[in-house]
């Protein structure tokens, strides 16, 4: 009995003792808590942000903001905190500082939101803005991208091109093309506290398209890559800060080129990487924002022909994806722009990948007997005409047209059969160049600084050039 009584009373003690380690070890994690991110711009408007929490243990939020709510869906762990802006109807900025803290452990949310601004508007005039998105692009067929050179980060000649001169877009209009897309950058110019683009850059910028307007030609002025600040982030978690820049972005531009005439269209981005509904969603407000702050400068911009891009700015995705296009008070002055490389091995690939080697021929009767393993496998004839009729049907059929914004196919040095290697891109080019044009798209050949020379202004591949007006016939 006594070592019954001696038993039971050790495993009770282990017991306990037991019980006080584990109540050690679970208080012996210290709180863990982060924040992403820890910034949030909002526009004027106000809208949702959505900041994602990871922490280990129970946290709490402080919030002195009456006009940006702060809502978690959970207070321990990992969880979301949603922002809640409402619009600033104030012409200064405003901000508060939303702290979330577990224990003695504190993380701060900035969250800041632009001002009022009634600065750009001046009272619409369509003198010169007459046409329609759909009469506009009938005025037009060739274009042809300035590339590596307006948008190249680092300045315009940055990449190895000269600036453009009104001798180089003298020469796009004596080659045949009726229309200019001018890649651009603008972020690397402006001031990333207030957003003020150099007027510098606007001034040059405006020269340029002043060039194009001098030989009648027709514009496409856009935010290029940009250094991927909306290209790369098509996400919910940055898009609020995303709408912002836009918003400031195009408010700008559009005033300083707010005395074109219809010749000058805007595009809101290049080629924004999206490829699911959630994207596609985030992608449309992005563009919203182009549409309203270019409307809002008031002048032509009431009247001026838009460009949205769809998903990636490819045919698929914009097919399937780009169900809605951004309200426009202004009807019919939308156009939506794709971009067409396939097959990319073919058409630009440098080297073998592990995703697939280079073509260097393309098209069934194109195809090389001496270098079979370099043939094209798909992406052919058949891959071209079941592509372009998607945007025809979509959009074009609908009133709304499509321009192709880059497209193109480049000669290698590299190929044994080079004959054959060179028909295949003189045909790629003009069977490419030709079924654009039959599903009522309108083709801008990707150019930068391979066909023109920049310099002197000679032609320097004029079996390209050649194989475009080809197929623009």
């Amino acid at each position: 009995m006594k070592f019954r009584i001696l038993y039971n009373s050790l495993a009770l003690l282990i017991a306990v003792i037991l019980c006080i380690s584990c109540k050690k070890d679970k208080t012996a994690a210290p709180a863990q808590l982060a924040v992403s991110p820890s910034e949030v711009l909002f526009t004027t408007d106000g809208g949702l942000s959505e900041i994602t929490i990871t922490s280990n243990t129970k946290w709490n939020i402080s919030n002195t903001a009456s006009w940006c709510t702060a809502t978690a869906s959970v207070t321990e762990g990992n969880g979301k905190i949603t922002l809640n802006a409402q619009s600033n109807t104030d012409t200064s900025e405003r901000s508060v500082v939303i702290t979330v803290s577990a224990g003695s452990t504190l993380k701060e949310i900035k969250v800041r939101q632009s001002g009022k601004t009634n600065t750009y508007n001046i009272p619409p005039d369509s003198t010169g803005m007459g046409s329609t998105a759909v009469q506009l692009a009938a005025k037009f067929k060739l274009g042809i991208n300035i590339g590596n050179t307006l948008e190249a980060i680092g300045g315009e000649t940055a990449w190895g091109n000269p600036p453009v001169t009104q001798a180089l877009i003298d020469k796009y209009k004596q080659a045949g093309f009726t229309a200019v897309r001018i890649p651009c950058s603008w972020d690397q110019y402006a001031d990333q506290t207030t957003g003020k683009i150099s007027d510098q850059w606007l001034d040059r910028v405006k020269q340029v398209v002043q060039y194009c307007v001098n030989d009648g030609l027709y514009v496409v002025l856009n935010i290029h890559w940009d250094g991927g600040w909306l290209e790369n982030n098509i996400t919910t978690s940055a898009q609020a800060s995303v709408n912002a820049k836009q918003k400031t972005y195009w408010g700008q531009i559009a005033t300083a080129m707010r005395d074109f005439d219809e010749h000058v269209m805007f595009a809101s981005a290049n080629e924004p990487s999206a490829s699911d509904a959630t994207a596609m969603n985030v992608l449309l407000s992005y563009h919203q924002t182009f549409v309203d702050a270019v409307r809002s400068t008031g002048g032509h911009n009431v009247y001026r022909v838009l460009i949205v891009q769809g998903p990636s700015t490819n045919i698929d995705y914009t097919s399937n994806l780009m169900n809605t296009l951004p309200a426009d008070p202004t009807p019919n002055r939308t156009m939506v722009e794709v971009h067409y490389y396939e097959p990319f091995q073919f058409t630009a690939l440098s080297d073998d990948a592990s995703w697939g080697n280079m073509f260097y021929y393309w098209g069934q009767n194109y195809h090389s007997t001496i270098e079979p393993t370099r043939n094209a496998t798909w992406g052919e004839e058949d891959f071209v005409l079941s592509a372009f009729p998607k945007m025809k049907a979509k959009f074009v059929d609908k009133g709304i047209p499509v321009i192709v914004g880059e497209y193109g196919a480049y000669r290698r040095t590299t190929p044994l059969d080079m004959d054959k290697h060179q028909a295949s891109v003189d045909h790629w080019i003009t069977f490419v160049t030709q079924q654009e044009i039959a599903n009522g798209l309108k083709p801008f050949w990707w150019d930068t600084g391979g066909m023109i020379d920049r310099n002197n202004y000679t032609v320097k591949d004029q079996r390209s050039l050649d194989a475009i007006m080809l197929g623009g016939q």
